[in-house]
């Protein structure tokens, strides 16, 4: 099974573990780590470098971050580069997170990249792109 390591600014990591656990329950290998605005770079890096020895069991790791170039994301893509077991995947939500910890267990590490962010973009709607979608499906199953 893919280790998980979560993290962000302030207490996303945290915000998204909380709401992980409410809707699945107990997750193993998974570790969220916060980057509050007393933190700083090093310290984060000493806390990637612990999460990854307890995380890693052999079939890979992925870190799931906040934001595109922000301080978790760079400080995880560099970890990542020294490994070919391991990817970084930015721009997270709780659509993602949920799905990918159902499928994690099956998926490479480069596989999971990839369906995290289909699973990503697929919970980015609207209310009305989802009302327009079911009158379009409608219409369709009605022959209109």
């Amino acid at each position: 099974m893919l280790g998980v390591i979560m993290s962000g600014h302030g207490a996303f990591a945290s915000g998204m573990e909380a709401a992980m656990l409410q809707v699945l329950g107990e997750q193993e290998q998974v570790i969220a780590i916060d980057f509050p605005p007393e933190s700083t770079t090093q310290l984060l890096e000493q806390q990637f470098k612990a999460a990854l020895e307890q995380v890693d069991t052999g079939d890979g790791i992925v870190f799931i971050t906040d934001l595109l170039g922000g301080s978790p994301f760079r400080i995880a893509s560099t970890l990542v580069m020294a490994r070919n077991d391991a990817e970084v995947v930015t721009g997270a939500n709780l659509q993602m997170i949920l799905e990918m910890m159902l499928e994690r267990d099956e998926l490479t590490p480069a596989e999971f990249r990839v369906q995290a962010l289909e699973c990503g973009h697929r919970g980015m709607t609207s209310l009305a792109d989802e009302l327009a979608n079911r009158s379009r499906a409608e219409c369709a199953n009605e022959g209109i």
